[in-house]
């Protein structure tokens, strides 16, 4: 991740991602929010690894959605990858190819060819918290600066 920001190009300034020391044992969203506080719901946001099979090809996404919904993994997602089948990535596959820890992902610096779906409502948030690629840490960033990213897209019914 560091290396991302270190490349880091756009609108928005490397310098407002700013990184948080937090304690891995409160890096799930539910955790989080029970030790520092019910307001950081709704500004925080969950990047999920989604596997998109179709003839015998997997194909890697992140995903983005506020943590208080869900990412349409089955409709939307699948349908956007051009898949039979989608399913939430293993934990090994997804730790394996990010190179980031489970729980903690981000995506900045996920690999180049992976898409970042972005739901609006993220990308609409003035400050959103978000995972740092480590469990140990977040991430606080302005909304649009996750349209940065290279393969980001707004995804329509992303999140519901």
């Amino acid at each position: 991740m560091s290396a991302a920001l270190a490349a880091w190009s756009g609108p928005v300034p490397a310098d407002q991602v700013v990184f948080v020391d937090s304690d891995p044992a409160v890096a799930d969203t539910a955790d989080f929010v029970a030790a520092h506080g019910p307001e950081l719901r709704s500004v925080s946001a969950n990047c999920v690894v989604v596997a998109g099979k179709r003839g015998g090809q997997t194909r890697l996404a992140a995903c983005v959605v506020r943590s208080p919904t869900r990412v349409d993994v089955n409709g939307t997602v699948r349908r956007h990858l051009g898949a039979r089948k989608a399913s939430f990535a293993p934990h090994e596959v997804a730790d394996g190819e990010s190179g980031m820890e489970y729980g903690g992902i981000t995506p900045i610096g996920l690999p180049a060819d992976w898409p970042v779906l972005l739901d609006a409502a993220v990308v609409d948030l003035p400050w959103v918290l978000l995972g740092s690629g480590r469990r140990r840490g977040e991430l606080i960033l302005p909304g649009k600066a996750l349209l940065q990213i290279a393969g980001s897209e707004v995804v329509e019914g992303l999140g519901r």
